[in-house]
C-alpha cells in the first residue's frame, strides 16, 4: 500500500472494527478472546518471542479489569490498530522501479541454468542474457484481463503449490505491463532478510496463521476490503496453504474471497463510479517440479493428517536450495505456465468481454439487484456468505479446467496405478511407506498405461475439460516418459520415478503419489478398477484407498 494512503486506511480500519463490536455488544468479550489466543500463542511459540509483544498483551489483561466501558473501547480500537500495523503492507515506487529495470535480466539468469562464465562474460550485455519469457508460459484471457482492469478492481486467485507461486505471479503480471497486487504473504516468508525487504516495498502484507484470535481475523477482512474499496488489485490464494498432497483445490477458504462483495456495496453506499466494479479472475500455475514437494507431502501423510499446520522450515527457506531447484529445473528448457481463467463477479455470475453479468442462460443481468436490501445497498453477512460459496464453486471448476497437466503428473501416475494394480491388497499408506511385494513394473506396461492416460486426457482437452503442455498434447507416450524422467532425475534425493534397465520403479514413493495427485479429479480411475486414493476435497486420504 501507498505510503499516502496507508494511515488513512488504518484509522478507518479501526473505526469499522470498533464500532461494529460496539454494535454487537462484544467489546469486553473480543478482548479477553484476544488476550487468551495470543497468550497462549505466545507461550507455545518456539521462535524468540518479542518482549514487547508479551509486555503489550499483559498490559491489555491489567486494565481491562478496571476499564471503564469508554476505557474499553479505546483498549479495543488500540488493539485493532496493532493488528492493523503488523498486517499492512507499504509500497516504495522507489524500490518497485528498481526491480522492474533490472528484474528481467537477474530473473532470467536465475531461472537458466547458465554457466558462471557466461554470467560474468554477458552481465552487462542485455543482449545475450536469458529472458523471463523463455521460462514462462503467459495464456488465457489475458486481453479480457487488460480490458476489465480498465472498468474495475481486480481479486485475482490463483491456485497454490509452492512459495515461488507468489513470485512467479506478481512477476507475470509486470511483464504483461500491469501494476503490482497487493497479496498476503505468510509471516515465515519475511524470515528471510533479502526476500523479506522485497515483499515489504512490493506491496505484501502480513498473514500470521498463527494467530487464532477471531478479532484478528476480522481485522485481515476488513483490511482486505478497504484495499479492494480504494482501487488496490488484490491476490488471494483461496486454497489456503499450499496444496499439501499436489493436487488441484477443491475445497477453497473463503474468507477473503469474500472481501468483494462488502466492498463492491460500500462502493455502491459512497456512490462511487469511477472503477465502479470488481472481477474475480482464477488463474492456474502449474510447473513440471515443486520446490517443496518433498516436505510437503511429508507433512501431509505424517501422522495421518495431523501435520502441521505452518511449515516453517521447508525448501523455501534456504536460498541455495531454491537457486538449485530453478536453475537444475530451467536447463531442461521446462516450462512454468501461468493461465488467466475466465473472470467472474463476486456474485459467481459470468462476465462477457465488455464485463457485463451473465445470467445461466447468457442474458445481461444488473448483479447490485444482489446487494439490495429494501431498494438500498446492504451488508448483508448470510446472504455474502453463501454468493461467496458460489464462487467458490466456480473457482473450482476453473481451476480443474485451466490447470495443465505436464510429463511429470502423468508419468507418475500411470506408475503408481502399475503398483498399486501389482500389489493389489496392501494399504496404500504402507505401500507408500514400505514398499509392496512388488517394487518395480515392465516400461512396456508404463507405455501402455500413459497411452491409455493420454487418450482420455487428450479428449478431455478437447472438450474444454483440462489443459495439457505441449508434449503431453502432440508427442506420443515414449515422449511423455522419456521428458518425465528427466525432470524427475535432476531435482530431488530420490527421484519419484527412475527407470531400471527395461523395469520402472520409484525411489521415493510419497513423492510419486505427490505428482500423481495432480491427475486426481478428474475420473481417470475408471475401468482400472482402483479407488482414488484422495477424497472429493483433496483434504485427506480417502478410507479404503
Amino acid at each position: 500500500m501507498r505510503a499516502r494512503d496507508r494511515e488513512r486506511v488504518l484509522s478507518e480500519l479501526a473505526s469499522r472494527v470498533v464500532e461494529e463490536t460496539a454494535r454487537a455488544g462484544r467489546v469486553e468479550e473480543a478482548l479477553a478472546d484476544a488476550v487468551y489466543h495470543e497468550q497462549r500463542r505466545l507461550k507455545e511459540d518456539r521462535s524468540k518471542t518479542r518482549d514487547d509483544e508479551q509486555s503489550f498483551w499483559r498490559d491489555v489483561q491489567s486494565e481491562m479489569r478496571r476499564a471503564s466501558e469508554r476505557a474499553l473501547l479505546d483498549q479495543l480500537r488500540r488493539v485493532v490498530r496493532r493488528y492493523g500495523d503488523e498486517i499492512c503492507g507499504q509500497f516504495d515506487e522507489r524500490v518497485y522501479n528498481s526491480v522492474t529495470r533490472a528484474g528481467e535480466p537477474l530473473i532470467g539468469l536465475l531461472l537458466n541454468a547458465v554457466s558462471p562464465k557466461k554470467i560474468f562474460g554477458e552481465l552487462f550485455d542485455e543482449r545475450h542474457l536469458p529472458r523471463f519469457d523463455d521460462s514462462v508460459v503467459l495464456q488465457g484471457e489475458i486481453p479480457l484481463l487488460h480490458k476489465l482492469r480498465e472498468r474495475g478492481t481486480l481479486i485475482l486467485v490463483p491456485t497454490h503449490v509452492s512459495h515461488m507461486d507468489s513470485i512467479a505471479v506478481g512477476y507475470a503480471l509486470w511483464k504483461l505491463g500491469l501494476p503490482p497486487f497487493l497479496y498476503g504473504a505468510g509471516l515465515n516468508l519475511f524470515s528471510n532478510p533479502m526476500l523479506g525487504f522485497f515483499m515489504r516495498n512490493l506491496g505484501a502484507y502480513t498473514v500470521d496463521r498463527r494467530k487464532q484470535d477471531p478479532l484478528y481475523k476480522r481485522v485481515l477482512k476488513e483490511y482486505c476490503t478497504l484495499t479492494l474499496e480504494n482501487g488496490y488489485d488484490n491476490i488471494f490464494f483461496p486454497g489456503g496453504t499450499r496444496s499439501r498432497a499436489g493436487a488441484v483445490e477443491k475445497k477453497l477458504k473463503l474468507g477473503l474471497l469474500g472481501c468483494g462483495l462488502p466492498a463492491w456495496t460500500h462502493h455502491l453506499q459512497a456512490g462511487k463510479r469511477d472503477k465502479e466494479r470488481f472481477y474475480i479472475v482464477p488463474a492456474t500455475l502449474s510447473f513440471q517440479l515443486v520446490l517443496e514437494a518433498e516436505t510437503l507431502i511429508d507433512d501431509f501423510l505424517k501422522e495421518q493428517g495431523k501435520a502441521r499446520y505452518i511449515i516453517t522450515d521447508d525448501e523455501f527457506s534456504r536460498p541455495k536450495r531454491v537457486f538449485d531447484f530453478l536453475t537444475q529445473l530451467l536447463s531442461l528448457d521446462s516450462k512454468i505456465f501461468f493461465t488467466v481463467g475466465r473472470p467472474i463477479d463476486p456474485c459467481g455470475n459470468a462476465v462477457d468481454d465488455q464485463g457485463e453479468s451473465l445470467d445461466a442462460r447468457g442474458r445481461r443481468i444488473d448483479p447490485t439487484r444482489y446487494l439490495l436490501v429494501d431498494g438500498k445497498p446492504t451488508v448483508d453477512d448470510q446472504r455474502d456468505a453463501e454468493l461467496t460459496r458460489e464462487v467458490g464453486e466456480r473457482l473450482t471448476d476453473a481451476y480443474a479446467r485451466d490447470t495443465v497437466i505436464q510429463c511429470t503428473h502423468l508419468t507418475a501416475h500411470a506408475t503408481l496405478n502399475l503398483l498399486r494394480k501389482a500389489n493389489a491388497g496392501i494399504d496404500f499408506v504402507r505401500l507408500l511407506r514400505g514398499g509392496g511385494r512388488v517394487d518395480d513394473v515392465p516400461l512396456r506396461d508404463l507405455h501402455a498405461e500413459v497411452r491409455r492416460l493420454l487418450d482420455e486426457l487428450r479428449g478431455l482437452h478437447s472438450r474444454g475439460g483440462v489443459r495439457l503442455g505441449p508434449i503431453a498434447l502432440d508427442k506420443d507416450a515414449e515422449d511423455v516418459i522419456a521428458d518425465g524422467l528427466r525432470h524427475f532425475s535432476i531435482y530431488h534425493a530420490q527421484p519419484a520415478v527412475l527407470r531400471k534397465g527395461d523395469r520402472i520403479a520409484s525411489g521415493d514413493r510419497a513423492l510419486l503419489f505427490y505428482y500423481s495427485n495432480r491427475l486426481e479429479g478428474y475420473r481417470l480411475e475408471r475401468g482400472t478398477g482402483l479407488r482414488s486414493p484422495l477424497t472429493p476435497d483433496h483434504r485427506a486420504l480417502a478410507k479404503g484407498a
